[in-house]
Formats: structure tokens, C-alpha cells, sequence
């Protein structure tokens, strides 16, 4: 029976101590915010899409991993109003390009992170998009209960191909950069 309390004591003590080593910090989803910029030869388009859910984990106040999902259903255009709005989240949405029937959600998960100065984190994470995982980096700037960071994107390396210059012959003005701009904010 001694040993028994003694190994439930131990777990206890074990437990909590984990417990004080490691946090996970919640993102609030309705203040948080991914905005995306999407350049073409003749211009650029701006939007946003949402979090579904996200983390961040902390050791002794220093972020040491995350994991993040975002709505690719909520994907919009904010540059445009109205009938061309509509047909650019349409066409966004369509195989052509994020096929947000099939893949609702894309997911980025940290699987490197280290302090580079005070609040500032080298990231290298998993990004899957449309089933496809490929390796990001970036900078993380955490100040108290935020975070920030920006980083492009290499849409052919997840099968998004339309318009693309490295794929395609005689686009010309129609070309459609293969990188996308993500400026990414949480609020916890």
C-alpha cells in the first residue's frame, strides 16, 4: 500500500512539473487574423482567410512548438466588392486553385523553433495545403499575448499551378506569380 501512495505521489509530483514546463496558449480565432496579397503581371489581389483553431506551446516563457488549422472556406478577396469579388472567391475556391471542397482546412504545424533576440523566433514549420506538406520558415514576433509573423508562400509546391509561368507557355500578362504573401496575427 506504501507503494502504491509513494508511485501516485511521484505521477502527482511528476505531472504537475510538466504541467508548469509546458503551456499552451490558445489563439483567440475571432481576433486573430491571416491576410493574404496575390500578385499577377498586371496587378495584385488582397484578402484574407480565417483561423479554425490554433496554439502556441511555452517553456519558461519561450515559445517551443504550435499547431494551427485554418478555414480555407472562408478564403475572400478584399479588394474587390460585389460581382467581381464573388468570382474571384469563386474562382479562388475552385480546383484551379485551393479546391475548398475537397481540402476545407490547411494546417501548419512548428517543427524547429529558436530564439534569434528577445521576442523573436527562427520558425521552421510544415505547411500543408490541399494534402500536400512542405517545410516554411520564418520569423515569429511574440510581445506578451500576440504574435506576428510574414512570410511568402510557393503555391506550385502544393499543386496550385493556374497561370503559372514555370508550367505554362505565352501567358503574358496573364502570368500569376508562383509565391503568395501571408501576413499572419494572433492574438491568445
Amino acid at each position: 500500500m506504501k507503494n502504491l501512495k509513494s508511485i501516485a505521489l511521484s505521477l502527482v509530483v511528476l505531472f504537475s512539473t510538466a504541467t508548469i514546463n509546458a503551456q499552451a496558449k490558445k489563439i483567440d480565432v475571432s481576433k486573430s487574423n491571416i491576410s493574404w496579397v496575390g500578385k499577377k503581371v498586371t496587378g495584385k489581389h488582397n484578402g484574407v482567410v480565417n483561423f479554425k483553431d490554433g496554439l502556441i506551446i511555452l517553456k519558461a516563457n519561450k515559445v517551443v512548438g504550435g499547431k494551427f488549422t485554418v478555414d480555407m472556406t472562408s478564403l475572400t478577396a478584399t479588394d474587390l466588392t460585389g460581382e467581381y469579388q464573388a468570382k474571384l472567391n469563386g474562382h479562388l475556391k475552385s480546383e484551379d486553385f485551393f479546391a475548398t471542397d475537397k481540402f476545407t482546412t490547411s494546417t501548419l504545424v512548428i517543427k524547429k523553433i529558436a530564439a534569434t533576440s528577445k521576442d523573436v523566433y527562427a520558425v521552421t514549420a510544415d505547411l500543408t495545403i490541399k494534402g500536400k506538406t512542405n517545410p516554411v520558415t520564418f520569423d515569429l514576433i511574440v510581445k506578451g499575448n500576440t504574435a506576428s509573423a510574414k512570410f511568402n508562400v510557393d503555391r506550385t509546391k502544393y499543386d496550385i499551378k493556374y497561370g503559372s509561368g514555370s508550367f505554362f507557355d505565352n501567358l503574358g500578362d496573364k502570368a500569376i506569380s508562383n509565391e503568395f504573401e501571408l501576413a499572419v496575427d494572433l492574438k491568445f
